[in-house]
């Protein structure tokens, strides 16, 4: 019997490398802060701690997602980059309000002394480190929400570390420790700014919503211009992630027009594929339907069902 191996992506080798490079920028980051009482360098490690929880999760669902199909996972395991990228831009979120709160308390009770020279020298090094993770992923970030929510954490970090310096440059040049505060609160709104779209995509994806770049009225009335389609109804537009879209609809046919409804499932097909890129559809073919002014099949009625099977039994009094 032979047995199949996988041999690990280029990008699994870019992930493992940046996980080692982010561990050493976290250690130096939280010696570095503890020592010199800088908030900026505490709140860049971290972002940076998390950022390494974010590499572990987007190299465990990189893994998991080249997976085949199961019986149990008819789909694979392709949600699970979407799941990752979910929480790591929640977490970024997240990461952004703690430093927020943090960032409002030093305004209140600020620190009386942080050396700057040694403030900037280590955020100089976490910068060079989180740009060079970044670098690793940024071809895989571009058809990948999973590896974009790693490269959107070490970019940020990335980011985060340029305000540190900055931040460092100011206290060495004026001794005012209450920039230190100031750039956390702008690096807040940088991290926020850069994780909603994420969060959005990847929740929406989630909740099985249509996806951004699809109209569904454009796709709905290229179809019914096919000659021999009818009416378009019970129409379903998601994506199990962003690269594989999923279409299922019925099609009422003019039998008047063609006499065989089959004919019409090649020309619906060619025309998703080649005009909106949907290559996995389910078409049901009708000569009569009672629900044609129905476009999105409500569901309500099923969980209603199933509700009514549960239900006491009431008493009826006459």
């Amino acid at each position: 019997m032979s047995h199949e191996h996988t041999q690990p992506s280029p990008l699994t080798h870019r992930l493992k490398l940046g996980l080692v490079l982010n561990g050493i920028i976290i250690i130096a980051e939280f010696i570095g802060g503890y020592v010199t009482n800088s908030l900026g360098l505490i709140s860049d490690a971290s972002h940076n701690l998390i950022d390494q929880g974010a590499l572990l999760l987007a190299l465990y669902a990189h893994i998991l997602s080249s997976r085949p199909a199961t019986e149990e996972r008819t789909f694979g395991y392709h949600r699970a980059g979407t799941i990752a990228a979910f929480l790591n831009s929640l977490t970024l979120l997240l990461t952004g309000l703690i430093i927020a709160g943090f960032a409002l308390y030093r305004l209140m009770t600020p620190i009386e002394h942080i050396p700057g020279l040694w403030v900037m020298g280590i955020a100089t090094i976490s910068m060079a480190a989180n740009f060079g993770v970044a670098w690793l992923l940024r071809q895989g970030a571009k058809n990948d929400l999973n590896i974009r929510g790693a490269f959107l954490h070490m970019m940020m970090d990335a980011w985060m570390s340029v305000g540190v310096i900055l931040c460092g440059l100011g206290i060495a040049l004026t001794n005012l420790t209450i920039l230190d505060p100031l750039i956390s609160l702008v690096l807040v709104v940088v991290i926020i700014k850069g994780s909603l779209p994420l969060f959005r995509e990847s929740l929406d994806i989630l909740l099985e919503s249509t996806p951004p770049h699809l109209n569904t009225s454009q796709i709905v009335e290229r179809l019914e211009s096919i000659p021999g389609v009818q009416k378009v109804h019970d129409l379903h537009i998601w994506s199990v992630e962003p690269r594989i879209i999923m279409l299922t609809c019925h099609v009422l046919a003019d039998t008047e027009t063609v006499s065989d409804k089959d004919q019409l499932l090649q020309p619906i097909q060619t025309l998703l594929s080649s005009q909106f890129g949907i290559h996995h559809l389910t078409i049901q073919l009708e000569t009569e339907c009672p629900e044609t002014d129905v476009l999105h099949c409500n569901l309500n009625h099923l969980t209603q069902e199933s509700s009514d099977e549960f239900a006491l039994p009431h008493a009826h009094h006459h």
